[in-house]
């Protein structure tokens, strides 16, 4: 699809979505995007705190798509919205995609979620981290099927940990796919390993 879209051309350009698990690194990316040039889709109501010091960069009408609250994409192309996996799936098919899907350890992601549910005083203590960890698992298998049937969809992986490790590397890959001459260096100078508290 990708091949086709260059030779071609898109008739409007794609919706960039950063997407991934909760606390899998989806904010941090969200802000090198920001840095590096592209116009972010936020309402800021979600405050920074603790967990996320720099911010959450959502937009509540996200968590309406599977509502069918789809008309503020009239004004998505060419700008970049974070979307977690699990909303993934109610996307419209009448616009174009480029995703860059967050994947880290999973055993941090969990550490992560259970210290911010602590933080907040919610219960930990329904489901262990194994059996949530397959329940991720199942989940991310269902989001990787639908994204590879979809025509209208271009999807890479970002690895957190390597962001963290080898950030101009990963600058350069996220680059090369999205194609919007991006600021890589300040992509890069928005890399903080101090907020990299689960490490595992």
């Amino acid at each position: 699809m990708g091949f086709l879209k260059k030779l071609f051309g898109r008739a409007r350009a794609p919706v960039v979505v950063v997407s991934g698990l909760p606390r899998s690194g989806t904010s941090m990316m969200m802000k090198m995007l920001e840095a590096g040039g592209l116009e972010i889709i936020t309402d800021e109501i979600r405050k920074p705190n603790e967990d996320n010091p720099k911010g959450y960069y959502e937009f509540e009408r996200v968590k309406k798509l599977p509502e069918g609250d789809t008309r503020w994409l009239q004004d998505a192309p060419g700008k970049c919205v974070k979307i977690i996996s699990a909303l993934l799936l109610h996307l419209p098919t009448d616009y174009d995609y480029q995703v860059l899907f967050m994947r880290r350890k999973m055993e941090e992601i969990l550490a992560s979620q259970r210290k911010m549910l602590v933080r907040r005083g919610e219960a930990t203590e329904s489901v262990d981290d194994g059996e949530m960890g397959q329940m991720f698992e199942k989940h991310l298998a269902k989001v990787y099927a639908w994204m590879e049937e979809q025509s209208n969809l271009e999807y890479i992986n970002v690895d957190y940990n390597r962001v963290l490790e080898e950030p101009h590397l990963l600058v350069e890959r996220i680059d090369g796919f999205l194609e919007q001459d991006l600021d890589l260096e300040r992509m890069e100078a928005v890399v903080d390993p101090t907020l990299y508290r689960q490490r595992r």
